[in-house]
């Protein structure tokens, strides 16, 4: 269940009221009048199941409630009612399948946005996996895999795609575009600093790696393990199960692509340079394809389940 508190012109209350009351999976309305100072007008609180708060949201910012007021959300761990068993049980469809697209815009939005802690985090993990290459270490490189946030950008990407949002595409286009560069060039230069302390060599840097040899050797492989990574972590997104996404962060070598890289150029390795910006493009394309689809399909099973429940 989701609880929904709103603020609501006075003028307007009715309405929304009977909108709330007219939605199959809708209970627990409370009005209190004159409550809410900045903006003026009524505060209204509901609880709705998961499966049918779309479709509500959609109808509250229709009546202009966003505008002239407020809506928040917030998921309810645990209800104790008959009438919220009911609700869930009378709203078409299950809640896992639902997605919440409100909620998946504001999500993918901010982790989408490029700020200065995304450009740290980016960078930090690049570094990490500059580390990993030079001892051909897989649990560095996986550690670079966690730290890195380039699956909100993708993801916001996928949603821009789906929701017709070219700001949400613009935004999160720029975050990869400029992100990646800057954390490429960051670890170019943390490679100079570590040289200078005999940390990072050339001889290091050319000796066999076999742990981490697959960064900058792309295939078909790679694209098919982005590919079902960008499945899951989009899966995840939209059922609320973050925890997926550690996994799907340890399954694609964008990161450790992109730290490769930069290595290989600080050496003038240009073969290897090539083949781990191929296995970044790769990668990113693999993800941002497939969730694109999912999304794309999740639209239309849900489109089509709820018209088999209305029918």
């Amino acid at each position: 269940m989701l609880h929904l508190r709103m603020i609501v012109p006075a003028d307007r209350t009715e309405e929304v009221t009977r909108l709330i009351c007219s939605t199959v999976g809708a209970t627990h309305l409370t009005v209190l009048r004159g409550a809410a100072y900045d903006p003026l007008g009524d505060v209204v609180t509901c609880d709705v199941a998961r499966e049918a708060a779309d479709g509500l949201l959609t109808g509250l910012r229709g009546l202009g409630v966003v505008d002239a007021g407020s809506i928040a959300v917030e998921n309810i761990d645990l209800t104790l009612s008959t009438s919220a068993d009911k609700a869930e049980d009378d709203a078409p469809g299950e809640g896992a399948d639902a997605v919440l697209w409100e909620s998946l815009v504001e999500e993918t939005h901010e982790e989408s946005t490029l700020t200065i802690t995304y450009l740290a985090f980016l960078t930090v993990a690049t570094m990490l996996a500059a580390y990993g290459v030079m001892l051909d270490s897989s649990i560095l490189i996986v550690g670079a895999m966690v730290v890195g946030p380039e699956f909100g950008p993708l993801a916001g990407i996928c949603t821009g795609l789906v929701r017709r949002r070219r700001g949400l595409v613009a935004r999160s286009s720029v975050a990869l575009l400029i992100g990646f560069p800057v954390a490429m060039l960051l670890t170019g230069g943390f490679s100079a600093l570590m040289s200078v302390f005999g940390l990072f060599t050339q001889g290091r840097f050319d000796a066999p790696h076999p742990a981490t040899q697959f960064i900058w050797q792309p295939s078909w492989d790679s694209f098919v393990v982005a590919f079902l990574a960008g499945i899951a972590g989009i899966l995840s997104l939209t059922s609320s199960k973050s925890g997926a996404l550690v996994g799907v962060a340890i399954s694609v070598t964008t990161v450790p692509a992109a730290a490769n890289a930069a290595l290989a150029i600080s050496y003038a390795d240009w073969d290897e340079a090539w083949g781990s910006t191929v296995q970044l493009v790769v990668n990113l394309a693999g993800i941002a394809v497939a969730g694109t689809l999912t999304l794309l399909a999740q639209k239309w099973l849900w489109a089509k389940q709820r018209r088999t429940v209305s029918v």
